[in-house]
């Protein structure tokens, strides 16, 4: 924060906000002062997205006032917000792929030439450019089509939008879920240029490790309400960790004893599209085997590959002694062979449907006979899952869209474990999700793995890869570089080494 620096640029006071059956907000204070970054933490369905949508004019609120720059404001809608200087980053990307890195800038406020009125490409472009200097961006084209580019390279587009807003605020939702260790470096160089120039920044983010990089202050929401603030440089991981959860938690990794079964998954030689191999590895019964490896590393071709959902072009697997080549997901699922996949909002859900829809929904034919659904039957095997999973929902009948993320992803492992698999693939499982949700599918994790089955974790959180492994096979480029086994070889710096493409020594 710049020195002498004490007037807030944002003061919301008293805020509450009411959803029907639920208190969403109640009387939180938010502050912020030109060129600070403040962290804003907490469990899903804290009420953080909920405060900035109040924020953005996305919602209204019912009690409470905004103060900006010393003055009240309201705030009916995004232009409005927009207006003052406030400017949002949600975490799904908000720009039209088929039009290039200026047009996306510009899009809605298009510059037109005089008399002639159309297009002045050149001075969309020139502009475009003038806000990618100011955060040091030098590799993007304001006329390079945007489906074409990274995604950190789309989110660099995105805040040079927001400063093409003259933006004095900046909002950032989960702005790192997505990125390679090396764009995460370079948007946190963006966030202390953005400092520099007196820009506020409110990061949210549920990697708590990041805001201790690149914040001054951390607010903590719980159930609706503000219950902590740290100055970053003076608190620590667990206790913020502790604020947001209302309890301790020593060890988010449960311990276990892992005692190697008989060879469940045996993958030889597997070539596939995306991932060119060959790539070889086994999975035994009552393992978590992990993978870890930098974004486009080919973890989830591999994944997709044994679940049927791609084509193997090369090798050979057997499932429980068995040849095993799934021509679909239909035959993988039959095999017992399940995949919970990354993007369970458009893959791993069906968000209109209810709780108890989607968690039966693989095993329908299960609960029907001659076209008939028995509905008794169907209620209580999806009351049997939401109370195994601690999934948080107000009925079994609720929008499954409606939940938050972490009790969204716990109900996309509900569905399959009701079929009883006997491997479980979960690739990114706690990406996007609170500390507590977390630890709840970490010790589901552990009791599926000690009962018998066979767990393969991919996964991008290098403390999530390091605390929950058994083994660890490292992919870069399409192919396995190495798997680590034992507490002495699975290490951040091995991790590491095999990930960008190095060798170990022996």
């Amino acid at each position: 924060m710049p020195d002498g620096q004490n007037e807030f640029l944002l003061e919301m006071r008293g805020i509450s906000k009411r959803f029907p059956g639920v208190l969403a907000l109640d009387r939180v204070n938010f502050e912020i002062r030109p060129g600070e970054v403040v962290a804003l933490v907490g469990e899903n369905g804290a009420g953080k997205s909920t405060l900035m949508s109040v924020l953005g004019g996305i919602y209204q609120p019912d009690d409470g006032e905004i103060i900006w720059d010393g003055a009240p404001v309201t705030v009916p809608d995004v232009r409005a917000a927009q207006h003052l200087g406030i400017a949002h980053i949600h975490q799904e990307l908000m720009l039209a792929p088929n039009l290039d890195v200026a047009g996306n800038v510009f899009l809605g406020r298009e510059v037109a030439r005089p008399i002639v009125r159309t297009l002045d490409r050149d001075a969309m472009e020139k502009s475009a450019r003038h806000h990618l200097d100011r955060i040091g961006v030098r590799n993007i084209d304001p006329a390079h089509r945007t489906d074409l580019l990274t995604t950190g390279q789309r989110q660099m587009v995105e805040i040079a939008k927001a400063l093409s807003f003259r933006a004095r605020l900046v909002v950032m939702d989960e702005p790192t879920s997505s990125l390679t260790l090396t764009e995460v470096g370079h948007l946190h160089g963006v966030i202390r240029e953005l400092k520099r120039q007196g820009i506020a920044v409110v990061y949210i983010s549920h990697r708590l490790d990041e805001i201790f990089g690149v914040s001054d202050r951390v607010i903590v929401l719980r159930d609706g309400r503000r219950v902590a603030t740290f100055a970053t440089a003076s608190t620590n991981h667990s206790e913020i960790v502790h604020a947001m959860v209302g309890r301790e938690l020593t060890d988010w990794h449960p311990p276990r004893t892992y005692e190697r079964g008989s060879v469940l998954l045996d993958v030889c030689e597997l070539v596939t599209e995306g991932a060119d191999g060959p790539n070889s590895f086994e999975l035994y019964r009552g393992e978590i085997l992990g993978f870890a490896g930098l974004v486009g590393a080919g973890r989830t071709e591999v994944m997709r590959a044994i679940f049927g959902t791609s084509r193997i072009t090369g090798g050979r697997v057997t499932l429980r002694g068995e040849p095993y080549s799934p021509r679909s997901p239909q035959e993988a699922i039959r095999a017992g062979v399940l995949l919970a996949p990354e993007d369970r909002k458009l893959h791993g859900l069906v968000l209109d449907m209810s709780v108890q829809e989607n968690i039966t929904l693989p095993s329908i034919r299960d609960y029907s006979r001659w076209k008939l659904i028995n509905k008794k039957k169907e209620r209580e095997v999806a009351q049997a899952e939401v109370t195994r999973m601690r999934i948080r929902t107000p009925s079994l009948g609720q929008r499954t869209g409606n939940l938050s993320g972490g009790n969204q992803q716990k109900t996309a492992m509900a569905k399959w474990l009701a079929r009883t698999p006997t491997v479980l693939i979960l690739d990114e499982p706690t990406r996007g999700i609170d500390v507590g949700a977390k630890v709840d599918i970490y010790d589901h994790m552990v009791r599926l793995a000690s009962g018998g089955l066979g767990v393969i974790m991919v996964s991008s959180d290098m403390e999530e890869v390091l605390g929950m492994s058994d083994r660890v096979a490292v992919m870069h480029e399409g192919r396995i570089m190495g798997l680590l086994e034992g507490k002495e070889s699975i290490t951040e710096e091995n991790v590491m080494t095999l990930a960008t493409g190095g060798r170990l020594e022996n």
